[in-house]
């Protein structure tokens, strides 16, 4: 399914990774891009960013192609967002939206991510199929995902950069990509701002909230990856087979107090079951029932106010405490075993956890099922601490992975790729979107019950490498033919969109000086220990103390001053 998350196994129906299941398999922490602050004037003062207004005359027009219908449509909700719209099967008659072969019979170097195997580059029928199609030689070179941000600053350093690279959100932080990017890349402002998108239709495509975080410095230089309306980290999930065996109905949970109620009624230390892993996991996760934010937020006179100092982070970790001192929580999870969190899960000998959206797809069905045949993940409907008032959910940034062109390039190698990407974004249910993630039909792939299927050559050969260059809006598809889980999904992000929230700072490019990148550290640790009842929460109360006389009273004041400037952001 194509979504969003942190990276999980490729869930795109056979195809590569896909935007959510890439989020959800990385690891990538916290999945929004960093941010960094740079002036808008391009000085790189460490202070700033683009205002709103700025944002308005250099953003693409956004033209919502219409020419592929969804079996199950989008649904507009609150701040923006709108949910992914679903495909049950692929279109039997996929239309074309490239009339033309966009390549000129250029030859371009690339470095992309890869999360996975490495297929083999000579002889690879599927680069051949999407080299043939464009018209030009796009030269695939993936590079681990897992060491890839390692990989990028000498590259940056010794100049020695690719004409076309993606650059993950994350990845930004070590490179001072403020600076960097007038630099080494190509300003794509005077291509793309406003209607000059036109002529690239698929990707107008593209939300402006998408295109949003590729601006640095007061100027447009990211092609964004994977973009999506309706970007939640995760949430949390349960397991609705063993919650159906045992008459418990999951929209009674409402609160707290009820998730807290259910420890008892799932855990049974001698069948081996316990009720919960570790909820805390993404504070952001608690964040959705206690009410905290990602990073700020204001308080009642307007004074920003950090997630660390927030009533309602006590309450949450307060309430993990408890729940971890009543003995309901998995002992791996209290030994801080990550890794096997997804089996626990799928074996039921944890019931409720909390992970990535990208869990929840065709293949985590397949694997579940293996494990219990009538395995059926479900998400929890959105609640509040106390079971009443409206819940929220913080929509992630509309695109975490760009792909930047070399400043070296010339005007026209510039249209070149531009027209080339605009081929790589063709919506789902195209003919072009089947070239560009399966290749060849009668080498790569073959179509099985209304899908693609890649065969035996096509599973060595193809992997998400265009994709990191250019993509259309992420879409929910089947996946491992488990049709009832993406009519699931859409469900579920239909109703969150409703209950969307834009944090403080969106979609804005800051990076916090580097004597802060360390301070809350001591806190992390702190709520770790707090969480698992080592520690009182004195202990929690007494670190933000020394996070704030240590540096953030001091960052605080680094965000007052972009607010004042420039704003919070879209």
């Amino acid at each position: 399914m194509d979504r969003t998350a942190k990276p999980d196994p490729p869930c795109l129906l056979s195809a590569p990774i896909s935007r959510r299941g890439l989020l959800a398999s990385a690891a990538v922490a916290a999945c929004a891009p960093v941010l960094v602050a740079c002036s808008s004037s391009g000085s790189s003062s460490g202070l700033g960013t683009t205002s709103a207004d700025q944002l308005s005359k250099i953003l693409p027009n956004y033209i919502r192609n219409t020419s592929v219908n969804p079996d199950i449509a989008s649904v507009v909700g609150t701040n923006g967002a709108v949910s992914d719209p679903g495909f049950l099967a692929y279109p039997a008659s996929p239309v074309r939206t490239i009339t033309a072969v966009p390549g000129r019979g250029g030859q371009y170097t690339t470095m992309t991510p890869l999360w996975g195997a490495i297929p083999p580059s000579s002889g690879n029928s599927y680069y051949a199929a999407v080299n043939r199609a464009i018209g030009a030689t796009l030269k695939i070179a993936p590079s681990d995902g897992n060491n890839y941000g390692n990989a990028l600053p000498p590259l940056l350093a010794a100049d020695k950069l690719p004409d076309w690279i993606n650059i993950p959100g994350w990845n930004t932080t070590n490179l001072n990509f403020g600076k960097a990017v007038d630099v080494k890349f190509a300003d794509l402002t005077p291509y793309l701002a406003g209607s000059r998108i036109e002529q690239y239709p698929n990707l107008a495509n593209v939300s402006r909230g998408a295109w949003a975080s590729g601006v640095w410095n007061g100027k447009l230089y990211g092609i964004p990856v994977y973009p999506s309306n309706a970007v939640f980290a995760g949430t949390f999930f349960y397991r609705k087979d063993i919650f159906d065996r045992l008459g418990i109905a999951a929209a009674s949970v409402r609160s707290a107090d009820d998730l807290f109620a259910l420890g008892k009624e799932l855990t049974s230390v001698a069948a081996r079951q316990w009720a919960f892993d570790d909820l805390w996991s993404n504070a952001g996760y608690l964040g959705q029932i206690f009410g905290f934010p990602g990073k700020w937020t204001t308080d009642s006179t307007g004074r920003l106010v950090h997630r660390y100092e927030t009533q309602q982070i006590i309450e949450a970790l307060a309430w993990e405490a408890k729940v971890v001192k009543a003995g309901y929580v998995h002992p791996d999870a209290l030994a801080a075993d990550i890794q096997n969190a997804k089996q626990r899960f799928w074996s039921g000998r944890v019931v409720i956890g909390s992970d990535g959206t990208g869990a929840w797809n065709g293949d985590d069905a397949k694997a579940g099922t293996a494990a219990n045949p009538s395995y059926n993940r479900q998400a929890f409907p959105l609640m509040t601490a106390t079971g009443t008032g409206d819940p929220s959910i913080e929509l992630g940034n509309g695109a975490g992975l760009f792909s930047y062109l070399n400043k070296k390039l010339t005007d026209a190698q510039i249209h070149e790729c531009l027209a080339i990407a605009n081929y790589l974004a063709a919506p789902y249910g195209s003919a072009e979107w089947l070239v560009v993630n399966f290749g060849d039909q009668n080498a790569d792939y073959l179509m099985a019950n209304g899908n693609p299927v890649l065969n035996e050559r096509g599973n060595k050969e193809v992997a998400t490498t265009f994709q990191f260059l250019a993509t259309p809006p992420s879409v929910t598809t089947v996946g491992s033919g488990f049709v009832q889980v993406a009519k699931d999904y859409c469900a579920w992000q239909g109703q969150a969109v409703m209950h969307a929230v834009k944090p403080l700072f969106y979609g804005m490019n800051i990076t916090e000086p580097s004597q802060y990148s360390s301070i809350g550290q001591q806190v992390e640790d702190t709520i770790t220990d707090v969480k698992f009842g080592r520690k009182p929460i004195s202990a929690f109360t007494d670190a933000v103390k020394t996070w704030q006389s240590q540096g953030g009273n001091a960052l605080r004041g680094f965000y007052d001053g972009i607010r004042s400037q420039y704003g919070t952001g879209q």
